[in-house]
């Protein structure tokens, strides 16, 4: 896994948000489409994509998408 596939994998799960916007630095809350119905998608999407099943306390733990992306390789090492 790297950290670019994360990042376009993270972004296509925003409909509103420009591809363009996300990078391994967006700070992913501070987004406007950013909700609690967004953590759960993502959380889908890693659940899905990567088979970790991150928990909320992980998930809300994480500010950045390098952030998340380091937990979810913490969970495949």
């Amino acid at each position: 896994m790297e950290i670019q596939e994360f990042v376009e994998n993270f972004a296509s799960q925003f409909d509103e948000t420009p591809p363009e916007i996300f990078s391994a630095e967006t700070k992913f809350r501070e987004l406007d489409e950013w909700s609690s119905f967004m953590a759960l998608v993502v959380m889908a999407m890693v659940k899905c994509d990567y088979d970790v099943a991150l928990t909320a306390d992980e998930m809300r733990s994480a500010k950045t998408i390098q952030q998340l992306y380091d937990i979810v390789k913490s969970h495949l090492s």
